[in-house]
């Protein structure tokens, strides 16, 4: 199966988890088009100033890859900075929280979340 760029969905996200601004979700796809056990499969962008709250992952886990820019990144309370490239995890039981780290620049990661 091929899923070309113009048949995936661009969804915007509004204070997401109780974050600042506004999230630009582009699902890559959808579920059903796949087999695995995954609730989301998208990149997610958020413009300078935006961010996604804390929030609590329970029988699932989620991924972050940086496309583009630096990410601020709260895992379990501890504030790393992530840049291009880098990519974390948040398991089963556990919080994060995500925001643009620059006042110029879009940050851009690709998200999974996998489910058990």
């Amino acid at each position: 199966m091929v899923k070309r760029a113009s048949e995936m969905h661009d969804k915007i996200n509004v204070a997401m988890r109780g974050g600042e601004g506004s999230v630009l979700i582009h699902e890559i796809l959808d579920k059903g088009e796949y087999q695995g056990h995954a609730r989301l499969m998208a990149v997610i962008t958020l413009k300078p100033g935006c961010s996604i709250g804390e929030h609590l992952h329970e029988n699932e886990e989620e991924i972050f890859y940086v496309l583009e820019g630096e990410a601020v990144y709260n895992d379990n309370g501890k504030t790393e900075i992530m840049h291009q490239g880098d990519s974390c995890v948040c398991l089963s039981g556990q919080k994060h929280s995500l925001s643009n780290g620059s006042e110029t620049e879009n940050l851009s990661v690709f998200a999974v979340i996998l489910t058990y």
